[in-house]
């Protein structure tokens, strides 16, 4: 393998450990299963950042050419001896699967179809590793992820790596390959708290489950060269402890060591180590093996296996210890956290500043189409308990609903069709209430609000046929030298296209503002006519309230109380 390529491996792996390093207290702070001890996060990047630490020793020998079996049976062993906790001792699995895959197609390139066959033999290898596997783990998502991949190069075109093909090209194809891939872990991820009792229970997606998506996430980042977005997942606020059935904490220490000698039994010890505890994963070969278990007598296993051979790293963790930490860490944050959050979608600085004064988080969508996972973030971001979600457009809604369906805490989405509708709404809102509670103090108040807005007409309305058209009569509009034609919204679905921006003013607080005691207008970015001349056109009697928007599309955005 010659050393550019080591290289850019290397930059792989390296990014994976990066973005798992940033989530591990999120991760940390999921680990309920099998025993909510919190180190999952810990146990995943000790394990990943060992292949790192082993690839830049190689690269330190300054060889001209390192061969991909050397370097794939250095990773591979670097992983397993890495290996923390059971999370840690699957992931060195996962990466010594794929790694054997490589070694045995000598002479072909890491395109698509190896990259499937690798993650193949990975899924396969973790499932391998543990004796009764639980679904909706980290088994599950790799599971996925491999299936995914393996439809998707079946599907599509076959491209070989050999020839003319970049190796930034080749980057691209294999992160548009792993993304796949990541789609795939990020819906088992979701489901893993259907899968799993003590997940449902605790409010919790799985740990190990999620860090091996961050680790994905980070992999593809290093190959793009441009960060990926991975919704975050954070435990309930009143987070459950909760001590499954089949393994119990009534053990005390997490026991890790290695085990080298000649013709060790993986099967024998595995079964002379269940007398002692539980968890207990034996993998490797017959000249070393990573050995972890749950136990009260860590002094008898390693005893029993250094009759063996020799026993080496070990390292005994107390997870009493560490469930009351975690336990003591996630009420100090439950502590600070509102009962409800709320998520607004806007855009427009003035608007943004506005639902963050009142105490929302913002998801800014100005010019992209939203989806769950930009949604998801926020929603995590809120620290709630449970949170409301108010799309302030239709085009946003189906994205919100769908966050709604895919969070793990209670997500309400409140349906509201405009910015200027969802800050009237806001005021409503009361963080120590209920989501539901919150809905329905929201509903009541927006049959006493009217909305609606103004903004440039476009070309094909201004010539078109059948719209409503302020003081002409015909279907079309004149220009009258203050900004052009301009169109009306009505806060339902009635537009009314008039010869001028002032005139689609007159229209929208005449029809919006009847009766009203109070009328916000949000200027937006582009407004074609000042503050003054709008105070003269506002409904007599009523309270204006002129506010700047920053909206890059509205000229105006009006609601009326």
């Amino acid at each position: 393998m010659a050393d550019d390529i080591l290289a850019r491996f290397r930059k792989v792996v390296a990014g994976a450990l990066a973005e798992l390093e940033r989530r591990r207290t999120e991760v940390n702070d999921l680990n309920v299963f099998p025993v909510p001890d919190g180190d999952t996060g810990d146990n995943m990047s000790l394990t990943l950042r060992a292949v790192v630490e082993e690839l830049d020793r190689l690269a330190a020998q300054g060889l001209d050419r390192i061969g991909r079996d050397e370097v794939v049976a250095a990773v591979a062993r670097a992983a397993l001896l890495g290996a923390r906790g059971n999370s840690g001792v699957i992931l060195s699995q996962i990466v010594r699967g794929a790694a054997e895959e490589l070694a045995s197609r000598r002479g072909q390139p890491v395109d698509p179809a190896l990259l499937s066959a690798a993650l193949a033999r990975a899924a396969d290898a973790a499932y391998a590793s543990v004796r009764e596997p639980a679904e909706g783990t980290m088994l599950t998502v790799v599971r996925a992820m491999a299936s995914a991949v393996a439809h998707l190069v079946a599907r599509a075109p076959q491209v070989r790596f050999e020839g003319t093909i970049a190796p930034e090209q080749q980057d691209r194809l294999l992160a548009d390959v792993l993304e796949r891939a990541l789609e795939a872990g990020r819906q088992a991820v979701a489901e893993s708290p259907v899968r799993l009792a003590a997940l449902r229970e605790a409010g919790v997606v799985d740990a190990g489950a999620y860090g091996l998506c961050a680790l994905l996430a980070g992999a593809i980042a290093a190959l793009r060269g441009a960060p990926v977005q991975l919704e975050h997942h954070a435990p309930a606020a009143r987070p459950a402890i909760h001590s499954p059935a089949h393994t119990s904490t009534s053990y005390r220490y997490c026991t890790n060591f290695a085990l080298t000698g000649r013709d060790l039994d993986a099967t024998s010890l595995r079964l002379r180590l269940e007398e002692l505890g539980d968890s207990v994963l034996v993998v490797g070969d017959t000249r070393t093996l990573r050995i972890h278990l749950h136990t009260n007598e860590p002094d008898r296993a390693t005893a029993l296996c250094a009759s063996c051979g020799e026993v080496s790293r070990l390292e005994v963790a107390d997870m009493w210890a560490q469930v009351d930490e975690r336990r003591a860490r996630l009420a100090a944050a439950t502590k600070e956290r509102p009962r409800c959050g709320v998520v607004a979608v806007a855009s427009g600085s003035g608007v943004v500043r506005l639902f963050e004064e009142l105490g929302a988080v913002v998801v800014e969508a100005a010019d992209r189409q939203l989806g769950a996972p930009d949604l998801l973030a926020a929603v995590n971001a809120t620290g709630g308990e449970e949170v409301l979600l108010l799309p302030n457009g239709v085009t946003h809604r189906e994205a919100c609903e769908a966050a709604a369906r895919l969070a793990e805490r209670n997500v309400v989405v409140v349906p509201t069709e405009a910015p200027q509708q969802g800050l009237a709404l806001l005021v409503e809102f009361d963080p120590e209430r209920s989501a539901r509670d919150n809905a329905k103090r929201m509903a009541e108040r927006a049959n006493g609000v009217a909305y609606g807005g103004v903004r440039r007409a476009q070309q094909g309305e201004v010539e078109g046929t059948g719209s409503e058209v302020e003081g002409t009569g015909s279907g079309s509009a004149r220009d009258d030298g203050d900004g052009g034609a301009a169109v009306a919204w009505l806060g339902d679905e009635r537009t009314v296209l008039c010869r001028s921006p002032s005139e689609a003013l007159r229209v929208l607080f005449e029809e919006v503002g009847r009766g009203a005691e109070l009328v916000t207008v949000l200027v937006g970015r582009q407004a074609p006519i000042g503050d003054e001349e709008l105070r003269q056109l506002a409904p007599p009697g009523a309270e204006l309230e002129v506010l700047p928007g920053g909206d890059p599309e509205w000229w105006w955005l009006v609601a009326a109380e």
